[in-house]
């Protein structure tokens, strides 16, 4: 049996039997528990300290395990007086006290038992690179001052890896001009502090990734959209926006745009930059999916910060996507006096990124195991998204009631999201619900729009599923809820 599921197995089965003994009693010694349940002393010790992390039971050196006091029950509070406290707001307060984590969630939340995940937003475990992961932390706990305080701004190797990557071969970026950031998310909520006041309107693509928004509005900021079309944002548009709205800043995903999949178009690269520097503005480039290249793409444009001259883009990237949801280390990267600024909030909002994990990025980045594991993503994500599109193909129809039409507007050649619009009437969160109850979950379009959308839509993901065989099953079992709902509607 796996070592981790024969300590979650072994907990429980102590856990259970702990009514046997009185508070205070000693336990079975570990010798006696590796005997009885024939497991190894390392999964003894392991599933006996779960217990003690759950107050259940207490060590003693040298003289074993017993169990714990009985804890006495928490009193009860009276917290009504909180609803009136948490809903006060002054009349010039821009932020509101409390923020939407609703789109957030729904890539974060784990689904239930038995649901097949077709909204998530990270990888598989299967596809993470746990072993490279596991090494590279190893390797850099044992580095010279690995534990000690890092600098504020993030090891000056791993600034220097991401000014590689960010800047491309010409060197349009160097260490100075990087901050290590505790991930991608950290690192946009910082540029929208640093870049626009409370109050403020900030232009974003429309749709666009929720989590953005949400940052945005509990900085006290006002979304403006400006919509996307297959050659993504419309720069005729995003010019009238600047002058009607009085923007400062716009923040854009030019690469696999989220959720649409878009890649910006070459003539419109220069246009955004241009308008933005004509405003007066500054550009938040989102490049959360630079690493997520499909095998079959041609080689993704380079960064618009690498072809920008005049420090109008501030750019933003992380790890996380390509490798764990727990390898939280990403980069924010600019010229001039603005990093100055985002430099100070970063540190007063967390001090810095801890440097093992620091340490173990820079390990991880500098390994044979990460071109190779880029390589296998590379090619898993392509299949994975041709099995997605296939299955849709298959299991839909042009035009029908409910539900998504035989394609997508943009087969993407990288990312992992497919973004689906729906026929007109279609209730999304209705469609959204009845997938759940079949066993799939999907992301409503809705929460990807800063104002009313133009139509329904929902976002697919094939990063986070098991394989293609669960891919193809996911779609079965929407086509099981599109048809739920016809049936409801005729009755």
């Amino acid at each position: 049996m796996h070592e981790r599921s024969s300590v979650t197995e072994l907990a429980g089965i102590l856990r259970d039997g702990l009514d046997r003994y009185s508070p205070g009693e000693k336990l079975p010694s570990s010798r006696a528990l590796v005997e009885r349940h024939r497991v190894s002393p390392v999964t003894v010790s392991r599933a006996l300290a779960e217990l003690v992390a759950e107050g259940l039971v207490v060590t003693r050196p040298g003289a074993g395990a017993f169990r714990a006091e009985a804890r006495p029950q928490a009193r009860a509070v009276d917290t009504s007086w909180q609803e009136i406290a948490l809903s006060a707001e002054a009349a010039d307060d821009h932020a509101p006290r409390g923020v939407d984590d609703s789109g957030v969630l729904a890539t974060l939340a784990a689904p239930a038992p038995g649901v097949i995940e077709l909204n998530g937003g990270y990888l598989h475990p299967a596809l993470q690179p746990e072993r490279a992961l596991a090494a590279a932390l190893a390797r850099a706990g044992r580095r010279p001052g690995a534990w000690g305080r890092p600098p504020m701004e993030g090891v000056t190797e791993l600034r220097a890896w991401f000014a590689r990557e960010i800047g491309g071969p010409g060197g349009a970026l160097a260490a100075s001009d990087v901050l290590v950031t505790a991930g991608g998310q950290s690192a946009l909520t910082t540029a929208l502090r640093a870049l626009a006041p409370p109050g403020a309107p900030v232009l974003v693509e429309s749709p666009t990734y929720p989590g953005m928004l949400s940052a945005a509005r509990a900085s006290g900021l006002r979304p403006v959209p400006v919509p996307v079309d297959a050659d993504g944002v419309r720069t005729d548009l995003l010019a009238e926006a600047f002058r009607a709205s009085g923007a400062r800043l716009f923040v854009c995903q030019p690469l696999f745009q989220n959720p649409t999949g878009t890649v910006l178009a070459a003539g419109r690269r220069a246009e955004v930059l241009r308008i933005a520097r004509a405003a007066g503005a500054f550009v938040i480039e989102d490049d959360f999916a630079r690493r997520l290249v499909h095998q079959d793409a041609p080689a993704p444009p380079p960064t618009l910060i690498a072809d920008d001259p005049c420090g109008t883009v501030v750019h933003v990237c992380s790890l996380t996507k390509a490798t764990s949801p727990s390898l939280r280390v990403g980069a924010l990267a600019a010229h001039g006096p603005v990093l100055d600024r985002l430099r100070a909030i970063q540190v007063v909002d967390g001090f810095f990124v801890a440097r093992p994990l620091q340490e173990a990025a820079l390990e991880l980045v500098g390994s044979p195991a990460w071109s190779r594991h880029l390589r296998v993503i590379s090619g898993q994500l392509a299949s994975r998204r041709d099995a997605l599109v296939a299955a849709l193909r298959l299991h839909f129809a042009d035009g029908e009631a409910a539900g998504p039409g035989p394609g997508v507007q943009v087969v993407p050649p990288g990312g992992y999201h497919l973004w689906l619009r729906l026929p007109d009437g279609t209730d999304e969160s209705a469609l959204a619900g009845a997938a759940l109850r079949a066993g799939v979950a999907v992301a409503p379009g809705r929460p990807y729009f800063a104002a009313e959308p133009p139509a329904a839509h929902l976002r697919l993901t094939y990063a986070s599923a098991a394989g293609t065989a669960e891919l193809a099953e996911g779609v079965r079992r929407l086509r099981t809820a599109c048809e739920e709902l016809r049936v409801g509607g005729r009755e």
